[in-house]
């Protein structure tokens, strides 16, 4: 994980984010300031960076004082009318018997987020949260300058491997009309070559035409022959057929989660974008209302139960993704995770 200042940052990585540790007071203050930099660079009025900056310093002081191997993401978020700011929290710690009791203020204990939650979501434009006796808590924050947009229909986290200021994975959201599509990208290897891989994806993603899946894929396997490559994978979200179309290549893990927590893996052929690929395969599977399609990459592992916590599924994709990238994401690689609803 990475920290310091955001002001030399270009606009990718600041939407990409930047992750701190929190077990001191020290970085609960390196948080707050880094938050304020990104605001101000992004133009928020002064007004909004006051309400930005009690979220930041109490989410911190909060992992500081309650939580344990605390986490905190900091990005950009926008629009094409706004920028905002998102603030990420994310612990291991004793968790919350009771949301909202301890939202109001007032309640303060070892067992509870205490009487700064409340601050929190009082200066929020929009939160969520999700939280496990025992397990701990995810907490997402976001900070609008005017009225906030409509909540998001798909969001993830990328975080890089432990020592590399940037990630080899990425992830890229697109929508035109009610078509709705996902993309998912791991760059071979880590560190500079391989973000370079991910961002010519993302790229060419955004740039090009909706098309099919597969036919995405294979147009960004023309795109990356330049790069290292990438396993990548492609995903539709269709309402009205009620069902998810996906291609892929290489180690990219696809998921439906169903409301019942049952899961359906989605298939993605052997190969690397860019340099080797058998014939680009597209698969359908159903998508019932409630459900969610989650992706990541294989600095995540497979092996978690989505039954194991409790409400999760019906929490946003932000909270979502934060979960299984805190219980499930590893130290030894980038990791990134995508979380998408029909609806």
């Amino acid at each position: 994980m990475s920290g310091g200042t955001v002001a030399s940052l270009p606009e990718g990585l600041l939407d990409d984010g930047v992750w701190f540790r929190v077990e001191e007071a020290v970085t609960a203050a390196a948080v707050r300031r880094a938050a304020e930099r990104l605001a101000a660079d992004l133009g928020m009025p002064e007004r909004s960076i006051a309400d930005l900056s009690i979220v930041a310093a109490e989410a911190a002081g909060n992992l500081v004082k309650h939580a344990d191997q605390g986490q905190i993401l900091v990005r950009a978020v926008r629009t094409p009318e706004q920028a905002g700011v998102e603030i990420i929290a994310i612990d291991s710690g004793p968790g919350i018997d009771d949301v909202s009791r301890a939202i109001g203020d007032g309640h303060s204990t070892a067992g509870t987020l205490g009487i700064g939650l409340g601050a929190i979501l009082r200066q929020a434009s929009r939160w969520d949260l999700h939280s496990l006796p025992g397990r701990g808590t995810v907490l997402a924050v976001q900070v609008w300058p005017a009225e906030p947009p409509a909540p998001a229909w798909a969001g993830g986290l990328i975080r890089p491997l432990p020592g590399e200021s940037v990630s080899g994975d990425a992830y890229a959201v697109r929508q035109e009309g009610d078509r709705r599509q996902v993309l998912v990208s791991d760059g071979l290897g880590h560190g500079g070559l391989a973000a370079a891989a991910s961002q010519e994806a993302v790229r060419t993603f955004l740039k090009g035409p909706i098309t099919p899946p597969a036919a995405a894929v294979e147009a960004l396997h023309r795109a990356l022959g330049h790069t290292r490559g990438a396993a990548l994978a492609v995903a539709e979200l269709d309402t009205g057929a009620g069902e998810v179309r996906y291609a892929g290549l290489g180690n990219i893990s696809g998921t439906v989660l169903a409301p019942d927590g049952t899961r359906r893996g989605m298939i993605s052929m052997p190969g690397i974008a860019g340099h080797q690929r058998r014939q680009v395969r597209e698969y359908a599977y159903p998508l019932e209302p409630g459900a969610v399609v989650l992706m990541h990459t294989d600095g995540v592992q497979d092996r978690w139960n989505v039954s194991d916590y409790p409400g999760l599924i019906t929490r946003s994709p932000e909270v979502i993704a934060a979960t299984m990238l805190r219980d499930a994401g590893t130290r030894r690689d980038d990791a990134g995770v995508l979380v998408a609803r029909p609806s």
